[in-house]
């Protein structure tokens, strides 16, 4: 008997309302943050497995869904590993977090897309000088730890 799993359509619904809400630090509805990262792991050429990633990747790390909700989630296990791999932890030193990240098969480019959102001028923009020099300063120094291009030198 073969695993029934969520669609690409509820995967969406649910991360939606669990984000509901909820804003960023511009102000703006979280939920146009997961779907840039959604569609953004599109145009990259990501799997459906990573796109549902990309959609959950900020629920279990913002706690608007649980740990026990995602290990009982009917998603495949790679669309978990890589929820889980993109989740950091609140004291967890950044070279640990990216470690996890690359060593979780498809949870790079879905932190890529991550970071194309987050570093977007125009999102940037909204936001106060200082806060927008230490973002860009974290994402360049994320972007270098995963060898993605445009990190820190």
């Amino acid at each position: 008997m073969s695993q029934q799993y969520l669609t690409p359509a509820e995967v969406e619904a649910i991360a939606r309302e669990a984000h509901e809400g909820q804003r960023d630090k511009a102000g703006r509805p979280y939920a146009e943050h997961i779907a840039a990262v959604a569609e953004g792991v599109r145009a990259r050429g990501g799997s459906d497995e990573q796109v549902a990633a990309g959609w959950l990747h900020d629920t279990v790390e913002d706690g608007v869904l649980s740990r026990t909700w995602l290990d009982e989630a009917p998603l495949p296990q790679s669309v978990k590993d890589m929820v889980l791999a993109l989740s950091k932890g609140e004291d967890e030193p950044l070279e640990d977090y990216t470690r996890r990240i690359l060593a979780t098969p498809g949870a790079r480019l879905v932190k890529e897309a991550d970071l194309a959102h987050n570093a977007d001028p125009a999102r940037l923009a909204l936001l106060d000088e200082q806060t927008r020099e230490r973002l860009m300063a974290k994402y360049a120094k994320t972007r270098a730890l995963l060898g993605l291009p445009g990190g820190a030198p």
